[in-house]
């Protein structure tokens, strides 16, 4: 599998939406900040608004006292928020009504989670500009050339493409981060200086339907033997979807413009930090297996949704997780315990329906899980010196 393509699926928000959406209601989201100071009243648009971040920062705006309008095709999840104001049309002008229920409004920000395409994008960047103050437009570190450079901040090299026209992502979504950027660029070049481009990695939390990383806690909850890739020390960077929509909520109450890497946590954390704190809030003893990420390559097992997340830190992906995020956190970013973030996505996970927790959309198969561990056990067995750490408890300290 392609480099790009493992990027893709890894890093999109478009995830979700490319799986199939149930009808789970909404987790609560938690960690509300203060109320608003009082005439600091916004009103803000979110382009989506129904599929995972876009919840996340309806609820962060609302618990701040803001007002809500979304702008979408009311096919996701129409029956979410229903005491907020609800616009219907097309991100695309060609197709029915297109953003005509948009004309003449104004609003004080606007935030956009559902922008693929520059065409698109610049469709309703153009149109809001008169009656816009500030357009956050949600892209994705995919924007950057590659993501072999460790603690690479917004000044990176970003990604291109031949031809800025295609409409495509690509047969193994090699344009996708291009894609991303020529969307930041088509919004900056509609509201010159107006503009919050900001750049998540792994979003994660309560309402995943991706199940990248909800895999990880419910796989250890799960008990038994459990296969981890690489090493307790190759370094993870997630962001808590919740942290990230009170940090845009923030944002547009001080008009913040400007590039910014959304990735976190707030401290350093690791694979083994990770499965130690899922450890910690599951309390079971699980047995975990480290398996290098060599080993698992040969065996046809790359970081895509089948060990999702996770990237070795080395050549091509040695910087995945080690994108700096110091301008974001100078911004007034600010990260949940990564602990609370594993027990809310465990919960959530828990409270779905039975028959969609049967059908787990990332991660290993519980077959193909047992036969990679058996066939790792049989080539290490007497061997004087594994190759990798075996061990009952997951090592590293957690964030």
């Amino acid at each position: 599998m392609s480099s790009s393509r493992r990027k893709f699926l890894q890093y999109s928000l478009a995830g979700a939406s490319l799986l199939a959406l149930g009808p789970e209601a909404l987790a609560a989201s938690g960690g509300k900040g203060p109320a608003p100071k009082k005439g600091a009243k916004k009103r803000i648009l979110v382009l989506g608004g129904t599929g995972f971040l876009g919840p996340a920062v309806v609820q962060a705006a609302q618990a701040r006292g803001h007002s809500l309008t979304l702008f979408n095709r009311g096919k996701t999840r129409p029956e979410l928020f229903p005491n907020v104001e609800k616009l219907r049309g097309d991100r695309d002008p060609n197709k029915g009504e297109g953003l005509k229920a948009l004309k003449g409004r104004k609003f004080d920000a606007v935030v956009d989670t559902s922008g693929y395409y520059p065409r698109i994008v610049r469709a309703s960047a153009e149109l809001l500009a008169p009656n816009v103050k500030q357009y956050l437009f949600i892209s994705s570190v995919s924007a950057y050339a590659s993501d072999k450079t460790p603690h690479e901040d917004e000044s990176g090299p970003t990604a291109t493409m031949a031809d800025p026209t295609l409409e495509t992502m690509g047969k193994d979504y090699e344009f996708y981060g291009a894609l991303k950027r020529l969307c930041e660029e088509a919004a900056e070049a509609a509201l010159p200086g107006r503009v919050a481009n900001i750049r998540p990695g792994y979003i994660v939390g309560p309402e995943d339907r991706s199940d990248r990383f909800t895999y990880w806690p419910v796989r250890f909850d799960k008990g038994g033997e459990m296969l981890a890739p690489g090493t307790p020390n190759d370094p993870l960077q997630i962001i808590d979807v919740r942290d990230l929509a009170e940090w845009l909520v923030l944002l547009i109450e001080g008009n913040t413009t400007g590039i910014f890497n959304a990735v976190g946590p707030g401290q350093p954390w690791t694979m083994g930090a990770m499965l130690d704190t899922c450890r910690q809030v599951s309390g079971k003893d699980t047995k975990v297996t480290w398996v290098p990420a060599d080993w698992l390559e040969k065996q046809g097992e790359t970081g895509d949704v089948r060990l999702p997340i996770y990237m070795p830190p080395k050549g091509s992906s040695a910087g995945t997780h080690l994108r700096g995020n110091t301008k974001a956190v100078k911004a007034g970013l600010k990260f949940r315990p990564v602990d609370v973030t594993v027990r809310d996505t465990l919960a959530y996970f828990k409270s779905l329906p039975e028959e969609r927790r049967g059908k787990m959309r990332a991660g290993l198969p519980p077959e193909r899980e047992a036969e990679l561990l058996a066939l790792w056990h049989k080539e290490q067995s007497g061997t004087a010196a594994p190759t990798a750490p075996t061990a009952p408890a997951a090592s590293g300290k957690g964030g």
